[in-house]
């Protein structure tokens, strides 16, 4: 019974840890979604020079945003690696099994 309990526990922080790599593939999308808004903001102010003080407000307000997102997932990878809110729960749930088998 208590292999059966490790095999679960193993699945679930394998699982944790794959679900962890792909939060943090949301830097990559993070990465191009910030050289598109500067990309798009070099060539509104080249077009429009004038106009390259709000243009530039407006970037870094869109830079920021998509920064945030970054970081919600390295935020999401962290608590998924060292505070896994599902082992808590999994233990909770396999302890009165573990008691029966003795």
């Amino acid at each position: 019974m208590y292999e059966i309990y490790l095999e679960r526990l193993a699945f679930i922080v394998a699982m944790s840890q794959i679900a962890a790599g792909v939060a943090l593939l949301n830097g990559i999308a993070t990465a191009v979604g910030q050289g598109n808004i500067i990309a798009s903001a070099i060539e509104a102010m080249a077009r429009q020079p004038e106009s390259s003080g709000s243009v530039r407000s407006t970037m870094f307000i869109g830079l920021a945003m998509a920064e945030t997102s970054g970081i919600y997932g390295l935020v999401v990878a962290l608590l998924l690696l060292f505070a896994n809110p599902v082992i808590p729960v999994f233990e909770r749930l396999a302890a009165p099994l573990l008691s029966l088998a003795g």
